[in-house]
């Protein structure tokens, strides 16, 4: 079973792909990154960059579910309506390739990886390392990187595999 953990961002966008099969004591990164638009480029030019990116994703990787963080609200309301655009052009995609849709908050997200749901980010990154064998190159990537891939485990966690 393929799991795609998506961190929405238009700036920075945290994208993993992590693997569980029967009999795996662990699930298995298979693949992540942080994919960056520019801030120089038209908000439309980043979405299309965006939906050009998790299509190539789903097409190389076929997950069969689509975890995602559900938005935090922050006092900035255009961040926040932006955000929403990119999760709707991901949530669509993934609809379109039928994959299942599993959603979780941040607290949620720290809950699952961490058991508090107030964790800091050193400490998802010191439990995410924990929870599965990151090659080295990734011990010390971006926090979004990291995320996904902590959004990703919650799927596996609540889905029970």
């Amino acid at each position: 079973m393929k799991i795609l953990g998506i961190d929405p961002g238009y700036e920075r966008l945290g994208i993993a792909i992590l693997e569980k099969n029967k009999g795996d004591k662990k699930e298995t990164l298979i693949y992540s990154e942080c994919f960056k638009t520019s801030s120089k480029l038209d908000f439309n030019e980043r979405l299309l960059m965006i939906g050009s990116k998790i299509k190539e994703i789903l097409k190389e990787y076929e997950p069969a579910i689509l975890s995602i963080e559900t938005l935090f609200l922050n006092t900035n309301q255009k961040t926040v309506m932006q955000v929403a655009e990119v999760r709707g052009i991901i949530i669509y995609l993934a609809k379109e390739h039928k994959l299942e849709i599993f959603e979780a908050s941040p607290p949620q997200i720290k809950n699952s990886i961490t058991g508090y749901g107030k964790s800091d980010k050193e400490q998802i990154r010191k439990m995410v390392g924990l929870l599965i064998d990151l090659p080295k190159d990734k011990k010390n990537s971006l926090d979004d990187e990291l995320d996904a891939i902590a959004i990703a485990l919650t799927a596996f966690a609540h889905k029970r595999f």
